[in-house]
């Protein structure tokens, strides 16, 4: 992709559309998913994977990380796991008589958080800065991070035994928060198909380069949202706010993340605009995390997610 295709989207379309298919070599079935992952990453997110084992989550993140040549790496969190572990830790050497600092595994681009709700809130936390603002501070000197640091965090949401919750301004640094879900009995055949031999994952070569992935990130920007769509996307989110289920809405937090994700939505379809379909779209990935339900609307058998719908169908679409 050249630079003259960076504020055409139309020119960035069979780019995406590369990686996409890519990744669907691998993950079969999951279509919705890699859209939503793959606008989160060129919009600057970060992602909250919550599902079941055994669905994809860890290869989901390696075949991004293969198809766009990026820099990858694991934590499995445990309950031993400490910050340093990964931030990394300054270690004397006494030939010159002075503290080297050792990296930790958070010096990566893509990195997978596998099952972040095991390890300590301290540990947690430690990935907090380095969401956030892509840097972490060590001993007083701070460190910054790829440009392209993209984390995408897993956890159980059946298993809480042994586990620490994600408190909400850890649930607020991710931009969606999404479940892969399991495939059709179809697909489930086809995967079984193709791993018969050897995994997919080692038949996926690179499609894109981490240039083009810059790129690509900053045609997002260029992506046209209008004023009367920014006042929609804000108008969704403090309604999170008002209604009665709800003892904590979403932030402001929440609107720039909407935004720019349906900017990067738009930017996948191959159009130069955002619509509110791409709002409506992104709302629940984005909102549902954020918002914590009163204790009397969780024991009715309300959720996060019905709140959202219910917002989206209150709030005046822009004509």
């Amino acid at each position: 992709m050249n630079d003259a295709s960076i504020h055409n989207a139309a020119g960035t379309r069979p780019l995406v559309a590369s990686i996409t298919d890519n990744i669907a070599q691998v993950m079969s079935g999951q279509a919705a998913s890699i859209r939503n992952i793959l606008a989160a990453f060129l919009a600057g997110g970060h992602v909250l994977l919550e599902d079941n084992p055994g669905t994809g989550k860890t290869t989901m993140a390696k075949a991004l990380a293969r198809t766009i040549g990026a820099d990858y790496r694991r934590v499995q969190f445990t309950p031993d796991l400490l910050p340093s572990d990964i931030l990394g830790v300054s270690v004397f050497n006494p030939r010159d008589q002075s503290f080297q600092f050792h990296a930790g595994p958070v010096f990566t681009q893509i990195l997978l958080a596998d099952e972040v709700n095991r390890a300590s809130p301290r540990t947690q936390s430690a990935l907090l800065e380095a969401m956030a603002e892509r840097q972490v501070s060590v001993e007083g000197k701070t460190h910054a991070l790829d440009d392209l640091f993209f984390v995408i965090a897993t956890q159980n949401p059946v298993e809480f035994r042994g586990t620490y919750p994600l408190p909400e301004a850890q649930m607020d640094r991710f931009a969606v928060r999404l479940a892969l879900g399991y495939v059709s009995a179809e697909e489930e055949v086809n995967i079984l198909n193709a791993q018969a031999f050897e995994h997919p994952l080692d038949r996926i070569g690179t499609r894109a380069s981490v240039e083009d992935v810059r790129r690509l990130k900053e045609a997002v920007k260029a992506v046209r949202l209008s004023p009367e769509l920014r006042r929609y996307a804000v108008d969704i989110v403090r309604a999170t706010r008002n209604r009665p289920s709800v003892q904590l809405g979403a932030g402001p937090r929440a609107a720039l993340a909407l935004a720019r994700l349906a900017q990067s939505l738009a930017l996948i379809d191959g159009s130069d605009f955002v619509t509110p379909d791409h709002i409506r779209e992104m709302a629940a990935p984005v909102l549902a995390h954020r918002l914590m339900l009163d204790p009397q609307a969780k024991f009715s058998g309300a959720s996060a997610q019905q709140v959202v719908e219910e917002v989206l169908r209150a709030t005046r679409v822009p004509a």
